[in-house]
């Protein structure tokens, strides 16, 4: 095996690539500067840009292995250095369409070669690396579950300028630093519910996407255009997108407003106008661009509909509940500011210790909880008059949770199914409704959790697996379920909570002690919030995170990133999620 660092030269826009160079990376800021009043754009600052350069005659293999890589890099900005690294026969089979393989590095060490069939005649070049993500066609970035090393294989051959690659796999090859530098990860919002609802949207979720950054194009201009091709996978079924089909961005530009010209049919009445708006807002305001300025939409050059920056803020959960529920001897207590627990008006606040499990739902209304001598899910009112009437019927039932339009879910184990239960189910008078999930079938369900949008849902599979997937089809359907997080050998998964509609809390023991990580839905990245052995059980609202200890006598709160006792009693609870 030879190995040969090849040199990569960090340079002005103006400054020509060294020969002996694969690519040179080049500061650029960006074209088109739309800035917050007050803040920035991160278009206005510089990012690196992969410039690649053709083949040498005098490079060895690793040179050519190396340098093909760096022109995959460079390959959506310039597309016409990659083809000069293939044989004729390689430029006619290669594809660079499809998902793109993210890797942790591509250094020389990792290039292993073997000569084949005589010196500098044929060889095979190895890059052992390990591939950490795909980047999917529709932009998203999905995590490996479990990297391993991996061979990825090139075929080359020597001619008269040198050598080629004459076969190699499919698609971009792109390390963790060329998606660093030249991608960015970006919210997009879309409205809950399935696409033809009776029932108005009333939240906007949110669709984690990677975008790769256009040179030659604005990023505000990247995200609209983006969000016009509607949700990823993810979400198809189960939100909205209120810019009709064919519609197509003119310009956007800026003058003391972000001024977005579109064409084509738009013929939409106030209301849908209303969510339209709302989507541009957040998907622009909240990815930095155009904060603390006007947006007004255009339809062919004429003034079609503007909104000020403090528009639309009905459509997000902005205001996370402080203080959580919690449990003490079978009652249910609010907290309040003095860290003072009084019980809730109703049954649920007398101390019944029959009760475990409580939920409550959006508004404080209703509060649901298992029954450990009765079976099944019991719910009852926040009045004096209220009384328990039991929803779900059985044993074994996942702990419930609510959504926002009212209705309770659970898992039903010996039935393998969702269930779903509203007002109407009371004392028997309907069935539960089996929801259909295809992809937990037979699945050790623990726990499910709806998200606070009502649209995502969260599994806890056995102890050792989260799944998340969406209401779909009018929530007929649990669909688009994918693994999220699975743990380690000596792990287990002990709890889940939902922080907001894309983070999503996951308690973890292992011989380390318990820990909770955040894991965001929409890319899987994943942070550790805090460690605490004592933690039995967690909830969450925003920056707001409890925990409940093991032996079931202390609430605790996060604070700088520690656990603080706060007040006797345990498994706290937030309105959803």
């Amino acid at each position: 095996m030879r190995t040969r660092r090849l040199g990569v030269a960090l340079a002005m826009a103006a400054a020509t690539a060294w020969a002996t160079a694969s690519c040179a990376v080049i500061p650029v800021g960006g074209p088109f500067q739309i800035e917050e009043a007050g803040g920035g754009d991160p278009m206005s600052k510089p990012f690196q840009r992969m410039v690649a350069v053709r083949p040498q005659p005098s490079w060895d293999e690793n040179d050519l292995v190396r340098g093909l890589q760096a022109a995959m890099a460079a390959y959506p900005d310039d597309s016409k250095v990659l083809p000069s690294y293939l044989t004729p026969e390689a430029q006619r089979a290669w594809k660079p369409g499809g998902a793109v393989t993210v890797i942790d590095k591509a250094d020389d060490k990792d290039i292993e070669v073997v000569s084949v069939g005589g010196k500098d005649k044929e060889a095979t070049a190895t890059l052992k690396a390990t591939p950490i993500a795909v980047i999917t066609d529709q932009d998203q970035y999905v995590p490996v579950q479990s990297p391993a090393k991996k061979d990825f294989t090139f075929s080359l051959v020597k001619g008269p300028s040198g050598w080629r690659v004459k076969s190699m796999q499919q698609g971009l090859l792109l390390t963790q630093a060329d998606v660093e530098r030249a991608y960015r990860g970006t919210n997009l919002y879309y409205l809950n519910g399935s696409p033809g609802d009776a029932m108005s949207p009333d939240r906007l979720v949110v669709d984690r996407v990677w975008l790769r950054i256009k040179p030659a194009e604005s990023f505000a201009r990247t995200i609209v255009d983006r969000l016009l091709k509607g949700p990823t996978p993810a979400l198809q079924g189960a939100v909205q997108n209120y810019f009709p089909d064919h519609l197509k961005i003119e310009s956007i530009s800026l003058d003391d407003r972000v001024v977005i010209n579109l064409s084509g049919p738009v013929g939409i009445d106030d209301d849908r106008l209303a969510g339209l708006q709302a989507q541009l807002r957040f998907s622009l305001n909240n990815n930095q661009v155009a904060n603390g300025r006007s947006i007004e939409i255009q339809l062919d050059g004429e003034p079609l509909s503007s909104s000020s920056p403090s528009s639309f803020n009905e459509w997000l959960d902005g205001g996370a509940a402080v203080y959580p529920y919690y449990s003490a001897n079978g009652a249910l207590y609010a907290l309040d500011d003095l860290k003072h627990g009084t019980p809730i008006r109703g049954p649920a606040g007398q101390q019944n210790p029959d009760a475990t499990d409580f939920a409550v739902s959006m508004g404080g209304d209703y509060v649901a909880a298992r029954s450990t001598s009765k079976g099944g899910i019991w719910v009852t009112g926040t009045t004096d008059e209220g009384h328990w009437q039991q929803w779900f019927p059985g044993s074994g039932l996942t702990p419930p949770s609510w959504s926002r339009d009212g209705t309770l879910w659970t898992y039903d184990p010996h039935s393998a199914s969702v269930l779903r239960c509203d007002a109407s189910c009371a004392g028997g008078a309907h069935a539960p409704a089996r929801v259909s999930a295809p992809n937990l079938v037979n699945a050790d369900v623990k726990k499910l959790r709806i998200a606070r949008d009502g649209v995502r849902v969260a599994a806890m599979v056995g102890k050792s697996e989260v799944r998340v997937g969406a209401l779909t089809n009018g929530d007929q359907m649990l669909g688009n379920v994918q693994p999220l997080i699975k743990a380690g050998q000596d792990d287990k998964i002990i709890d889940i909570a939902w922080r907001d509609g894309v983070h999503l809390l996951v308690l973890i023991s292992s011989k380390g002690g318990r820990t909770i990580k955040e894991v965001n839905v929409g890319d899987g990245t994943t942070e550790t919030v805090t460690l605490d052995n004592r933690l039995g059980s967690i909830a969450a609202s925003g920056d707001n995170v409890y925990g409940g200890t093991l032996d079931g006598k202390e609430l605790l709160k996060l604070k700088d990133g520690k656990m603080d006792n706060l007040i006797n009693g345990t498994a706290p609870a937030f309105v959803l999620g």
